[in-house]
């Protein structure tokens, strides 16, 4: 198995802003809001103006999680499986019509957007990967994470997965909970942390049905004492387990 230290963790969804209100959340989950975004006031007005509702999230969650100390330095992967759909559909709809788009809200669309506001918010000039990857985009967005940590184990990566329900034109298309939410985690080769391993599971394991995303699953679990998590709705699966210390 390959193992990460989780140093750092963050999630937001409407109603749910703090540690205290997810630790209370893995105890008994129920299902999650799926309209709402963070103000994330932290940042300058006019990058602010700037933000897609996702990209709120992102940052919310991407600045939550990090040290400030740490946020210019630090690799990161944004995942999102769906990303600014949503602000797509009206450009579309424009070239449908054979009208112009604008260059600036198509920069805003793009898959590795966010990526971008975070680099500019935090004078952050490190690698950075954009996963999609369908129903396992938070599991593909985790192994990412572990390849920059294979490749450099002297600095932390920030893992941000987030998500918000499709538009009505794209809803129909996938089935899926509906929600808005996100998640940061600061994955490193050592320091303070749940030790955590990782790896493909066989295909035929039983993954239960849930009302909730598979990263706010890793969360609940993260939060609890259970062994071991497996996660995956396609053709893969994905198994994480908690490392005990050796004494040695």
């Amino acid at each position: 198995m390959i193992p990460a230290v989780v140093r750092g963790w963050s999630a937001w969804s409407p109603g749910r802003e703090d540690p205290a209100a997810w630790r209370a959340w893995a105890r008994a989950p129920e299902l999650l809001a799926s309209e709402g975004c963070p103000d994330v006031q932290f940042l300058p007005a006019m990058l602010r103006r700037r933000c897609s509702p996702l990209a709120r999230i992102m940052l919310e969650t991407a600045y939550a999680a990090c040290p400030a100390e740490e946020r210019a330095q630090v690799r990161t992967v944004f995942a999102s499986r769906h990303g600014n759909i949503n602000e797509s559909i009206p450009m579309l709809d424009r070239l449908a019509e054979r009208q112009p788009i604008s260059p600036t809200k198509f920069s805003h669309t793009v898959h590795n957007a966010q990526a971008g506001l975070f680099s500019i918010a935090a004078d952050n000039r490190q690698a950075s990967s954009s996963v999609a990857a369908q129903q396992d985009t938070f599991a593909c967005g985790y192994l990412e994470a572990l390849t920059h940590l294979q490749r450099d184990p002297r600095s932390a990566v920030l893992l941000v997965m987030a998500d918000i329900p499709l538009a009505p034109t794209f809803a129909k298309l996938v089935e899926e909970p509906a929600a808005t939410y996100g998640l940061a985690l600061l994955l490193a080769a050592g320091g303070e942390g749940p030790t955590l391993g990782f790896e493909t599971a066989a295909s035929d394991a039983v993954v239960p049905a849930r009302a909730w995303p598979d990263a706010l699953e890793f969360l609940r679990w993260l939060l609890v004492d259970e062994e071991p998590l497996v996660l995956g709705a396609g053709a893969c699966r994905w198994r994480w387990e908690r490392h005990t210390p050796s004494s040695a």
